[in-house]
This record gives structure tokens, C-alpha cells and sequence, in this order.
């Protein structure tokens, strides 16, 4: 049996307009959902443990309706400490987005730490929308950034502007722009269609569209 620990924001506001935020809901119940049915052990951790804020929750969706219903919804709103976690029990870490990471999880040294440790063991380390936020100025062992030419992608700057996500008023700065900062090799599709980029053992998807299809993509790796 794999074991896949997703990280969550603790932030409940982003953004000097102070919007509220949190994780976005279908991005943890899609995965969730692929991963249990796929026979995978999920474990949900934030930065602060316990009720990690959410957002996007829609009722007319079918999987956020099923998972609000679940197990494992209980369980991510007593999510474990991030400092409380022994990595070592985890296939894969998996970064689901909303702004929520923006904030909370673009300079978290633990985060940051435990993302280079399990990439530098071979283990998977995933992210979808606003979630590769989480590998910005990760450091590994020969000093070289993890995103340093790895194929990646991430929520772009055209969607910010369709969701009317103003700089500073509503988001800190842009992460596609931030990616290829520092070194990624970025590429996209059209705005909220799915996208997945898997290099090695990164793999990422674009927006809320593309979060089941890194669940997949990850039980795919991890199956063979």
C-alpha cells in the first residue's frame, strides 16, 4: 500500500485587500478521491495542524459533495502538525493550492526542507495550481535549486487575471513569473483546461481542472 501525505495551507487571507482564502476544495477532494480509490493511505498535514481554512467549496460538484461526506474530510480537519510528520512514512508529498499557499507555504523552511529530502530520495513530490508555490527556493544537497530546468507548470498569469486576482491587492506576486525566475522550464495550456507535467519525480498541474489528473499521474509513477 502507498502513502501519499497532501500539505494544506494554514492561511486564511491573502492579499492587502485581506481576502479570504484557504485551500481550494476540489483540488484536495479530486486527488483524495483518485488516490483512495486507486487503494492509497492519504494523510493530510498544514502548518499549524488542526482545521486548515478552505475555499471554492461547490455543492454541485459530485467528488467535493462525496469527499465533504467522507473519512478523510474528518480527518483533514484535524490535519497533523507539518513539524509533527515522520516524512519517512510517505510515497509522495502533494502540495494542492488555492492562495492559501501564497501566503503560508512560499517560505516555510520546513516545507521547504522536507520537499528536498524526499525529491533527493527518489520519493514524488507534486503540486497543482497554486502549489508549486511550495518549491520556489528549495535548496538541494549540490546547491543548485530544485527548479533549476525541471519541466514544471502552475496556476498562470492569464487565469490570475480572468479570476481577477490583482497583484498585491490579492496575490504577493505572480508564480509563473516566479517559476521561471528561478530557472524552471515553464509551459502551459489554454486557461482552466487540464495540464500535467511530470520530470522525474516533479510532477504538476496547472489549475483546478488538473488535480485528478496529477492524482493520476502519481499513481501511475508509483504503480510501475
Amino acid at each position: 500500500m502507498k502513502h501519499i501525505l497532501f500539505i494544506v495551507t494554514s492561511a486564511d487571507r491573502v492579499g492587502t485587500s485581506n481576502v479570504k482564502t484557504g485551500y481550494e476544495f476540489s483540488e484536495v477532494a479530486d486527488p483524495y478521491l483518485e488516490f483512495t480509490r486507486a487503494g492509497y493511505t492519504v494523510d493530510f498535514a498544514s502548518i499549524l495542524g488542526g482545521l486548515p481554512p478552505e475555499d471554492g467549496y461547490d455543492d454541485s460538484n459530485s467528488n467535493s459533495k462525496l469527499f465533504r461526506k467522507s473519512a478523510g474530510f474528518k480527518r483533514l480537519n484535524f490535519s497533523h502538525r507539518l513539524k509533527n510528520i515522520d516524512i519517512e512514512a510517505y510515497d509522495g508529498v502533494f502540495f494542492p493550492g488555492g492562495l492559501g499557499p501564497m501566503v503560508d507555504l512560499v517560505d516555510n523552511k520546513l516545507a521547504k526542507s522536507i520537499i528536498a529530502k524526499m525529491y533527493e530520495s527518489g520519493k514524488i513530490v507534486a503540486a497543482v495550481c497554486h502549489g508549486p508555490v511550495a518549491f520556489l527556493n528549495v535548496k538541494l544537497s549540490n546547491g543548485k535549486f530544485l527548479l533549476d530546468s525541471k519541466k514544471v507548470t502552475s496556476f498562470t498569469e492569464a487565469e490570475e487575471k480572468v479570476k481577477k486576482h490583482h497583484l498585491e491587492t490579492v496575490i504577493p506576486f505572480l508564480l509563473d513569473e516566479a517559476l521561471i525566475n528561478e530557472g524552471a522550464n515553464f509551459s502551459n495550456t489554454e486557461p482552466f483546461e487540464s495540464y500535467v507535467i511530470a520530470d522525474g519525480n516533479i510532477i504538476t498541474g496547472q489549475n483546478p481542472s488538473s488535480a485528478s489528473d496529477v492524482a493520476k499521474a502519481i499513481i501511475q509513477k508509483l504503480d510501475k
